[in-house]
């Protein structure tokens, strides 16, 4: 090392969970009830349900169809209405025996 150059010194903080939304979170977009299925360092995968459709066929019967949830992405660390966060659970710590 040179006499001249000053030492490097530096100190990082590390977060325990860097994104807002986390797995299992039940958020409010547009009105509307949707749950945070997975959590990357891009994106945060979100399914919200359809609301069913209703209609009366050509005979004067009823019939009401549940279409697929929906499936999308947004920012994992988008501002949006979280209904219930719940901390993370505490993992316990298994210590060998010798």
């Amino acid at each position: 090392m040179n006499g001249n150059q000053p030492e490097l010194f530096g100190v990082i903080f590390r977060q325990p969970y860097p994104f807002r939304l986390r797995a299992n979170d039940v958020i409010r977009i547009d009105g509307r009830l949707a749950r945070i299925i997975r959590v990357t360092e891009s994106a945060a995968v979100v399914v919200m349900n359809r609301p069913a459709r209703e209609f009366v066929t050509r005979f004067d019967k009823r019939v009401r169809l549940q279409p697929s949830p929906i499936i999308f992405r947004i920012s994992a660390n988008s501002e949006t209405e979280i209904i219930n966060s719940k901390p993370p659970k505490k993992r316990k710590v298994e210590r060998r025996r010798p």
